[in-house]
């Protein structure tokens, strides 16, 4: 899927919602719970499940990244899945250092 900052995306398999911050240039398969991300207009497919690999769940207000291919995700509606690019799980990405004020 061509991913465009702002947009809207939500899991088949979950509650999980989230926002696109930075997108990648090239297309990438975002999935949550092991299912493909789809516009939060989108219907889910029926009968999905949640792959039990992909089910630590996502947290509110955290931010998800891939820094190598340019992807940040805002968890906007917490679930039970996790989100991954592909087979490979996104992490929790960390707050930048503030520099001393010695």
């Amino acid at each position: 899927m061509q991913l465009k900052p702002g947009m809207r995306l939500k899991s088949q398999v979950c509650e999980t919602q989230v926002v696109v911050v930075r997108a990648p240039a090239t297309p990438v398969e975002v999935r949550c719970g092991g299912a493909d991300l789809i516009e939060a207009t989108g219907t889910p497919a029926d009968g999905a499940t949640i792959d039990a690999g992909f089910s630590d769940g996502t947290l509110l207000g955290k931010r998800y990244a891939d820094d190598a291919l340019g992807l940040e995700l805002l968890c906007s509606k917490p679930g039970a899945g996790s989100l991954s690019v592909g087979g490979t799980k996104l992490e929790i990405k960390g707050a930048k250092a503030l520099p001393s004020s010695d």
